[in-house]
């Protein structure tokens, strides 16, 4: 029987403003950043944006080989940039899970798994709890996954949150994220009801996209995302950690996603347990930043 009946989830979507306006979404981001950006343009900053970073490989041509050389340079940047810590999270498919666990020498840095059928999670409930388990079962740490978004297009939004809440109990201890797509979702009220669908649903954290769609990440749906998890947070004290993926090309839009979150969560998110970066190509830039010079390190 589902849990996420129709009356239930109306209840939760009661205790919000879901009528949002997206041109006024556009210019209280666009104010937001041009008071606040540049003074987090710091070393600090980028050394905290460089140990946010959730490095990811998702190539068609990924292999066990390619994967322990990606790994080899998480292990040897502990050694070659000792003062600078570490990326937040190595991120692969299921199948390399156990090639991360195996490989990996930094208990501190996360294996995550996109899982579920990632990116289009179009397939049956039982295909996506199987490969959950078996990424779970082969080291992942983290699970990342999509909500089922023609589903929740279509309104069905008992079916997302219930196929949420499945993924999250075969996870158990482990962190989930819901990745929204919100580049499917076009409006601010959409993502702001798929943010808190996915909160109530269970979700750890709520990311903005798999990067395999245009757009991908946005500024606007960021904010629109931490104002849910804010509101969230006030109604249920319950801290759901946030993650930008997708299109983030320059320092700057690092530093942008940044601003967002200190501005509207404030400093109880400003740690890599709760925000996550979802890039591999903006860890060389922000090191390059920091340092001072060009570096091709990962």
């Amino acid at each position: 029987m589902s849990e996420f009946t129709e009356s239930k989830v109306q209840q939760a979507f009661g205790k919000y403003n879901l009528e949002l306006d997206d041109e006024q979404v556009k210019r209280e981001v666009a104010a937001l950043i041009a008071s606040h950006l540049e003074e987090n343009n710091t070393v600090d900053v980028k050394k905290f944006l460089l140990n946010s970073v959730e490095l990811t490989t998702l190539k068609t041509d990924d292999s066990e080989d390619s994967v322990m050389r990606f790994v080899e340079k998480v292990n040897k940047f502990d050694d070659v940039y000792p003062e600078l810590g570490h990326v937040a999270t190595v991120c692969v498919y299921p199948c390399f899970a156990q090639i991360c666990h195996d490989t990996l020498e930094n208990e501190d840095v996360e294996i995550a798994c996109v899982s579920a059928c990632f990116p289009s999670s179009q397939s049956f409930i039982e295909v996506k709890i199987a490969e959950t388990a078996m990424a779970i079962h082969d080291g992942a740490t983290e699970i990342d996954i999509v909500q089922s978004v023609g589903k929740f297009l279509a309104g069905d939004y008992e079916t997302v949150a219930d196929e949420i809440a499945e993924l999250k109990a075969v996870c158990g201890d482990r962190k989930l994220k819901v990745i929204l797509e919100t580049g499917c979702l076009k409006t601010a009220s959409n993502i702001k009801k798929a943010s808190l669908l996915a909160m109530y649903a269970g979700a750890d954290y709520i990311k903005t996209s798999t990067g395999k769609l245009e757009p991908a990440a946005t500024p606007e749906a960021a904010y629109v995302m931490c104002q849910a998890i804010k509101e969230y947070y006030d109604e249920t004290g319950i801290q759901i950690g946030f993650k930008p993926a997708g299109g983030m090309k320059t320092v700057k839009d690092a530093l942008t996603y940044y601003t967002i979150v200190k501005e509207v969560l404030g400093e109880k998110w400003l740690n890599n347990q709760m925000l996550r970066l979802g890039t591999s190509s903006l860890a060389n830039k922000l090191l390059s930043d920091i340092t001072g010079e060009e570096v091709k390190f990962f």
